[in-house]
């Protein structure tokens, strides 16, 4: 249980059942129980400071009236403050006191020990205070990157340690160099820039001459200032120690995760690291559960699929799929509709590789092929588990598709995902892995394909009058638009200049029936399935596409992209 509603129930503000509805409205709503319980009216702010003040043996301040001398403020770096969200209000040469407005996690505390070489005291403020103090005196998080990029220059001009970190025999420069104050704080900065941008993925690659860094974000790479490349070894051992892999290997690919706290926000990061020609190349998933929402509502579905979906999902027994590319969402969308399902009265299991997201009250189990945990053999052994609804965190092939369809016709709902271009394809590709097609038709009730498109952005949205090259384009006549403008992002601070910030998804939902059933059973190619789904309903992730330009959110030229 969250330490906030333990400290609550201890002090009789809430009891069991109330902290257990607000760990469900924090999953819900994606916030933290602390804002829930200022929210809900249990305790105002500062008297729920008051509590977490009382229970951590410290004080309760008002920051906002308080007068800091640039010195205090001196005694910690901008990254520092931003990664944890604390503003220094005290200092000497041994100690520094630290304003936050949320309980501080042990391992935190420690790192900051170890990074500030001082001894670190906590107080509790106003989250607004702290927030704006932080952003008063340590000013643009862009400033503080290259101060950083900075200071690491000049704390690591010893090019023998340099070199030795870099040496696959000399583990103990390696490691003592990725723990060295400098680059845990420069790595922090990356971590925590990845976390605030929104970024996906976090792209680390060393070359010949140069050290790239880069962040994934709305489906585009865009590169942040990165350090001289002799400093590539010592920062992705810093990556590998903190996710727990092995520093001295350096011939095979490695995973490995990390579980973190940045900017008051608990993170996962799926950390795979890749030798190449010039060192090893690590990109870092993230997942930010925070800034999803698993709520069926939430994955912006047209209402007539939101409905449809929410139908077919609750049949006793089928097979449900999404399909799409990597980094489609697909992932989102299966943990929304199994959260949508997810009752007491409903024992789901999931087999995924990896695990990304926990969700309480259903068995995940995560596929490690290396160690023998293939899909197929923890498929069998679900099946011996009382299942009523199964995961399949891709099917791969015959053996796990064939599995999937015996526990459909066996009374058991089983989602999972493929990558094919459309709805339709999907149904084939099952048939082209030698699945009998009349097994198939009978278990299949719903194929959802899926795309992520940006969105423009807002701030800089601008409406124009398409010209006749782009209708042809799409397809379309002036009289299918009915007059309505088109919309580009012109590019700004906000966007960085793109035009998008955000995305959406674009969606086609291919809902089985009778003669899409017999259309299967004569293994009918794609073409002609789709063409029958689409005079039975089915609006295609083009059209669907179409009517986001329309609506205003996205621009042709990424409707045409991704559909």
């Amino acid at each position: 249980m969250d330490q906030i509603l333990q400290i609550l129930i201890q002090n009789g503000y809430i009891d069991d059942a109330a902290a257990k509805d607000l760990m469900d409205l924090a999953k819900t709503e994606s916030k933290t129980t602390r804002q829930l319980v200022i929210d809900q009216g249990i305790l105002d702010e500062d008297s729920l400071l008051a509590v977490m003040a009382a229970y951590q043996d410290t004080e309760a301040i008002d920051l906002g009236s308080m007068t800091i001398d640039t010195e205090v403020t001196n005694a910690i770096p901008a990254s520092t403050a931003r990664m944890y969200n604390v503003f220094p209000v005290a200092a000497d040469d041994s100690s520094v006191t630290l304003a936050t407005y949320d309980l501080v996690d042990p391992r935190i505390s420690d790192e900051m020990l170890f990074t500030l070489s001082k001894e670190v005291k906590f107080v509790f403020a106003r989250e607004k205070d702290v927030m704006d103090r932080i952003a008063q005196y340590y000013g643009d998080a862009n400033a503080s990157v290259a101060d950083m990029i900075k200071s690491l220059g000049e704390g690591m001009t010893d090019d023998e340690s340099l070199v030795a970190a870099g040496n696959a025999n000399d583990i103990a420069s390696a490691e003592a160099m990725a723990n060295s104050n400098a680059i845990i704080k420069f790595v922090n900065l990356v971590l925590y820039q990845g976390v605030v941008d929104r970024a996906a993925d976090i792209h680390i690659e060393p070359f010949e001459d140069d050290f790239k860094i880069r962040y994934r974000v709305d489906g585009a790479l865009y590169a942040m200032k990165a350090p001289d490349v002799k400093m590539a070894p010592a920062i992705i051992s810093r990556i590998k120690i903190l996710s727990g892999l092995n520093i001295a290997e350096r011939r095979v690919p490695q995973d490995g995760r990390i579980a973190l706290t940045v900017a008051g926000r608990p993170v996962d990061l799926r950390v795979s690291c890749l030798p190449t020609a010039h060192g090893e190349s690590v990109v870092m998933r993230i997942l930010d559960q925070s800034a999803t929402s698993l709520d069926l509502e939430n994955v912006g579905l047209p209402e007539d699929v939101y409905e449809q979906i929410t139908m077919d999902i609750e049949k006793p027994n089928g097979i449900f799929i999404v399909t799409g590319p990597t980094g489609s969402g697909k992932t989102t969308t299966l943990y929304s509709v199994l959260r949508r399902i997810n009752q007491i009265d409903t024992k789901i299991l999931t087999a995924e590789e990896p695990v990304e997201y926990n969700v309480d009250g259903i068995v995940q189990v995560p596929i490690d092929a290396r160690a023998g945990n293939t899909f197929a053999k923890v498929l069998r052994a679900f099946l011996r588990q009382d299942p009523d609804v199964m995961m399949i965190g891709e099917i791969r092939d015959l053996e796990t598709a064939e599995i999937a369809v015996q526990a459909a016709l066996t009374g058991h709902f089983v989602f999972s995902t493929l990558h094919t271009n459309d709805a339709a394809g999907a149904v084939m590709r099952l048939v082209d892995m030698n699945v009998a097609p009349y097994l198939l038709s009978s278990t299949l009730e719903g194929v959802l394909a899926q795309r992520l498109v940006r969105t423009c952005c807002k701030e800089c949205k601008q409406s124009y009058e398409p010209d006749d090259e782009t209708m042809e384009r799409l397809e379309m006549t002036r009289d299918q638009i009915g007059g309505r403008p088109f919309y580009f992002g012109k590019g700004c601070k906000t966007c960085n200049g793109t035009g998008y910030k955000g995305r959406k998804g674009v969606f086609e939902y291919l809902r089985m029936s009778n003669p899409l059933r017999e259309l299967v059973n004569n293994r009918a190619p794609t073409l002609i399935i789709r063409e029958k789904a689409r005079e039975l309903g089915m609006r295609t992730m083009r059209e669907d596409g179409i009517r986001s330009i329309l609506d205003g959110y996205t621009t042709v030229d990424e409707v045409l992209r991704y559909t």
